[in-house]
């Protein structure tokens, strides 16, 4: 369906229904208007109700694919890892050296040397990282990592208290809630499917109450919310349990729901009112801590509990955290013991995906797993017991510690000496904590390739770096980001531009060179897709979703979570090992580790707000999404970068005290790097409190201060036991830049 039909006219303009597929929190339809081959604009969703309408990301997609840095040919480097000088070669020759490398260092330390770096910067279920996953374990394995940033740790409490991800309500069942908490959740930013603001603005035209917790007054408070709570960052889950404190104190629990569906309640009652530690977890303990007054602690504990049903909408932002595993979990056992699971109008908190497709029966046959990871047992504080989540196997590394596993390997406690790293779909050391060390990680290698469509801060640092085409120049589907019904058929629109390629032919190069039996690579792309259709069982027509570029599955109610648990606990119980909602959790009791409780409790660590090194650092730092990117993706779009400029913000309180105006250049700094940024002195940050956005390229100058404003220069990479990641927990200094120098605009 790429550009015009042969034989039309010059001026004729071809409409190929197509779509956005980044990882930013939808999957949206776009309509590319062709003309001569070229795309000249697109438009959005004109179709039946829920309209999946592209955003201002997706409608700049045409600044992405005709951006005049796009890599065009192969590369070799040729200067040193990082400076960014290439030279241009042959597919030809590109694919021998990459075979080359594969073959040798396979044969010189093992297939377990090889890391495989697959991101999410392509969300299609053909292409991105999957075919070059195939390519690798047909050669014999390789080392991958586990956790990711986004979720680890509500994905963890999920399992943990529910025994399964696939939690929460279909947003249209937010009309049946008498109240709704968005607590650190910004679906105006972060999208959360694409109907999720469309569907929050009519509850609030409806009357139904929506009130936001967030050290931020975001978008979506703005927007949305009729009251805004500002809190501490790191101390959600004090306030929480502290709300747990006000209901089972004032009797507004459900004793009853909690009899029936849930195990452990006492057991974490003792904890709540303090008789397990002599602490009594009340609104002034929360307060103290949070900044939340009391007042406000105790009417939002009253008001959760008697609005019934109501909706907590436990976001992420405060599980990407040290110990953000608590916080979640601390969500969902508030939704617990309200009686809020299960119910039209309730809402489980979790990893929230209410509604998901599955694969029809037998669909995907045995699936044995990477050679590598065979023989290996599972890692420690994994809930391996349990069948989905996060693969439990002791040979994957967690992302966070893939530059501590490269310059330490085996001998640092890990399961492999890594030496080379394939990166697909990944802006790799511009997206994972502490970029400055993943620098020295990254020069250790002895090898790195690349697929990329720029040249960005990660494929400056490859040995070969490999241009991939775009959503626009290849035909893939999509499915729903988390929890709505429906498929995106992402039609190709053009040919391919310059000499990019896919990353299935560019697998299908590399297997022939290795020796490799790779059928993909000979089957037409349409053919595999629809193969992938006929395994889905909510795909019933694949010519009327290729032709209209969407399939919007009709479900004859709103989709509850649980549903079925509550109606008929003895024919469907949780996928827990009681078979129950798991207050206290058995199976984290067993892993005996104080920071993984088999309660959810208020914990500290050492970047905590009132840490040691707060003398030091005093400012918490922010990490959030922005709107006019999907991480890194967009970062480099003129038309995102006019819209919304990266910018520091910061209280005017902080920024009085410092000399900081307006617009100033800003150094925000610890010890692990320094960024130069654009301040912006805003009321709608709390005092005490930083927020630098990530997704900004890295762009260091000579002295090591990074221009770009890459907030995880100055991230921890570390990781909770349950696998939560730290980058919402940094603490940071700021200071205004007064020197001569390179600067950014």
């Amino acid at each position: 369906m790429a550009g015009n039909k042969p034989g039309s006219s010059a001026d004729e303009v071809t409409i190929v229904p197509t779509g956005c597929c980044h990882d930013c929190g939808g999957r949206c339809v776009l309509k590319a208007h062709v003309k001569d081959g070229r795309i000249i604009r697109f438009e959005g969703d004109t179709g039946e109700e829920p309209q999946i309408r592209a955003c201002l990301r997706g409608r700049a997609y045409r600044q992405r694919v005709y951006h005049p840095d796009r890599l065009k040919y192969p590369l070799r480097r040729i200067g040193e890892r990082g400076e960014g000088r290439f030279e241009r070669i042959s597919w030809d020759e590109a694919t021998d050296i990459v075979a080359s490398e594969l073959k040798r260092i396979k044969e010189a330390y093992g297939n377990a040397s090889i890391l495989f770096a697959g991101g999410a910067g392509n969300q299609g279920m053909l292409h991105g990282p999957g075919p070059v996953a195939r390519m690798l374990h047909q050669f014999g394995g390789y080392t991958r990592f586990w956790g990711i940033a986004s979720y680890e740790g509500a994905l963890f409490a999920s399992m943990a208290t529910y025994g399964t991800i696939r939690t929460g309500n279909s947003r249209d069942d937010l009309f049946n809630s008498k109240l709704v908490i968005m607590w650190g959740w910004n679906p105006a930013n972060t999208i959360w499917d694409p109907e999720t603001s469309l569907t929050l603005a009519k509850v609030r035209e409806k009357g139904i109450r929506i009130v936001a917790v967030d050290p931020r007054y975001t978008d979506s408070v703005a927007t949305f919310a009729h009251q805004w709570i500002p809190i501490r960052p790191g101390t959600d889950t004090a306030v929480l349990i502290a709300m747990a404190h006000v209901i089972i104190s004032e009797n507004l629990h459900d004793q009853a729901y909690l009899d029936k569906y849930t195990t452990g309640f006492d057991r974490y009652k003792d904890y709540v009112l303090g008789r397990e530690d002599g602490v009594p977890k009340t609104p002034a303990w929360a307060s103290a801590i949070s900044s939340v007054p009391v007042e406000t602690i105790i009417s939002l504990a009253r008001e959760y509990a008697t609005a019934k049903p109501a909706a907590l909408i436990a976001g992420w932002g405060p599980a990407r955290a040290a110990l953000g595993e608590q916080y979640s979990r601390a969500a969902n056992v508030l939704t617990a013991i309200t009686g809020n699971i299960g119910v039209s109008g309730g809402y489980a908190s979790g990893f929230m995906r209410a509604y998901s497709s599955r694969e029809r029966s037998g669909g995907g046959g045995e699936r044995t797993g990477n050679p590598v990871e065979r023989g290996f047992p599972p890692r420690k504080n994994s809930l391996y017991k349990l069948r989905g989540g996060t693969n439990p196997n002791s040979a994957r590394i967690h992302s966070s510690k893939v530059y501590d596993a490269i310059l330490r390997g085996r001998a640092g406690g890990y399961p492999a000496d890594l030496k080379m790293a394939y990166v697909v779909a990944s802006n790799f050391l511009n997206q994972q904590q502490n970029t400055n060390r993943g620098i020295q990680a990254f020069k250790a290698l002895e090898f790195i390739v690349v697929h990329e469509q720029f040249l960005t801060p990660t494929a400056k640092f490859g040995d070969i770096v490999l241009p991939v085409n775009t959503f626009m120049e290849r035909s893939d589907i999509a499915p729903p980001w988390l929890g709505s019904p429906y498929y995106i058929y992402l039609n190709k629109a053009i040919d391919s531009l310059h000499e990019s390629k896919t990353d299935l032919e560019i697998s299908a190069l590399i297997s022939k060179k290795l020796g490799l039996s790779y059928p993909m690579g000979d089957i037409p792309e349409e053919d595999i897709l629809r193969g992938i259709a006929g395994s889905r069982n909510d795909i019933s027509d694949f010519e009327a979703m290729k032709r209209d570029g969407v399939l919007k599955i009709k479900l004859p109610e709103p989709t509850v979570s649980f549903k079925e648990q509550i109606r008929d606990p003895e024919q469907h119980p949780f996928p827990t090992l009681s078979g129950k909602i798991e207050l206290y959790c058995e199976h984290i009791a067993e892993m005996n580790n104080p920071e993984v409780p088999p309660v959810p409790m208020f914990l500290k660590h050492p970047e905590s707000y009132d840490a040691p090194l707060a003398a030091k650092y005093p400012l918490q730092l922010l990490t959030t999404h922005y709107k006019t990117r999907a991480h890194s993706t967009w970062h480099n779009v003129p038309w995102m970068r006019e819209i919304a400029p990266h910018s520091a913000w910061i209280n005017p309180e902080d920024a009085k005290v410092r000399g900081i105006g307006d617009g100033d250049l800003i150094d925000v700094y610890n010890e692990r790097g320094r960024i130069r940024i654009k301040a912006k002195v805003t009321e709608r940050i709390m005092p005490g409190v930083v927020n630098v956005s990530q997704g900004a390229w890295f762009d260091p100058n000579e002295e090591g201060v990074d221009l770009g404003g890459c907030a995880n220069v100055l991230t921890n990479d570390e990781h909770s036991p349950g696998g939560a990641f730290h980058m919402n927990s940094v603490l940071v200094q700021v200071e205004r830049f007064s020197g001569a120098g390179r600067e950014k605009p």
